[in-house]
């Protein structure tokens, strides 16, 4: 299961200490000017070492597309594409080789496969999210008039109080932890320091928003328009939970208070559906928010067992975020345009 979407599919390989990353993108079709510019941007919001509150391992995640694209435009066979691993540490893990990262992968691949690469997880590493970033810049240039803006809406017990439509969401990267109201993002920075000092990790939401989505995209039965949102969401690493719309407050709330009662536009008076009804859209922004839990690795001693089922002390070495959502932002960002642009191809191929 290394392949994700179903008409428009992004096929991945790498290692977080391995020589690269990349991957296979199928059915773009043929005539896209590509901006390439734009997708190295993307990629540059998603980098390592971009400030204080992340890892510092120094990587310039740069893109090289080795086929499918021809005088900068795409020919419709199959895209692929690398990006170089500069700044591996190995070393840095060698300690792990046999013993067990609590709350990681490493007990579980092994299982599954007998075998696992210790160095920074391998392929269970986050870093894999930069394949992902770059397809979903690329399939983002399929639909240019939809906007997906993300930012972060909480960390630890820190909320930003304010609904999307009363934030200035263009100003989300002007802060280091990418909140667009500022106030609190000066809250939110605070706290993520004041863990990361103590050694310890943090967790918190991203709040994404789709306008200009057309009515009609999703699926009525398989592969309704927020469970494709919500699979490619919960593939994140350090993903823990999915709503959309009214979510979880919806359940506390009755049929008359929820309805969105339409207006003679066919919009809606409000939006506790979240832009999508019976897996469709309707027209109306598509919210969603994500959680994501602390990061794992801690910068200070914590117990755990080797391979043997032996107790042994392990502290956490190398370079590690105190909190993931500030770089998961534009991971957010291109995965749903992935999603978006994926079950747009599959309407247009109904009009054939």
């Amino acid at each position: 299961m290394f392949s994700f979407g179903n008409f428009l599919t992004l096929s991945t390989f790498g290692e977080s200490h391995g020589e690269a990353y990349g991957g296979i993108i199928q059915n773009v079709p043929a005539g896209l000017t590509i901006d390439f510019k734009a997708i190295q941007h993307q990629l540059n919001r998603r980098r390592p070492g971009q400030s204080s509150l992340v890892t510092q391992r120094k990587e310039s995640d740069t893109v090289t597309f080795l086929s499918g694209i021809f005088e900068g435009r795409t020919t419709g066979t199959p895209i692929g594409f690398h990006i170089r691993n500069e700044d591996q540490k190995p070393k840095d893990y060698q300690h792990l080789a046999d013993t067990y990262r609590p709350s990681h992968a490493d007990f579980t691949y092994e299982q599954k496969y007998g075998i696992r690469d210790y160095r920074g997880g391998g392929r269970s590493s986050a870093r894999e999210t930069l394949n992902w970033v770059a397809a979903g810049a690329l399939a983002k240039q399929l639909i240019p008039e939809v906007q997906i803006q993300a930012y972060v809406s909480s960390v630890g017990e820190i909320f930003c109080e304010k609904p999307y439509q009363k934030l200035d969401l263009s100003k989300t990267d002007d802060s280091e932890i990418r909140c667009p109201d500022p106030h609190t993002a000066a809250r939110m920075t605070a706290e993520v320091k004041r863990i990361k000092k103590e050694g310890n990790t943090i967790g918190g939401t991203i709040t994404c928003v789709v306008r200009n989505l057309p009515a009609g995209i999703g699926e009525p039965v398989f592969g309704k328009l927020q469970a494709e949102l919500a699979k490619a969401m919960m593939n994140i690493n350090a993903a823990k939970g999915f709503e959309y719309g009214s979510g979880f407050c919806g359940a506390k709330m009755t049929g008359a208070e929820h309805n969105d009662i339409f207006n003679p536009d066919f919009t809606t008076k409000t939006n506790l559906s979240g832009g999508i009804q019976g897996g469709i859209s309707n027209g109306m922004d598509v919210y969603f928010r994500v959680a994501f839990k602390p990061v794992a690795t801690l910068l200070r001693p914590q117990p755990s067992v080797d391979r043997d089922g032996q107790p042994v002390t392990l502290e956490g070495r190398g370079r590690h975020d105190a909190c993931v959502v500030p770089r998961a932002v534009p991971i957010v960002e291109n995965l749903a345009a992935f999603v978006l642009a994926d079950l747009m191809l599959i309407n247009k191929l109904r009009t054939f």
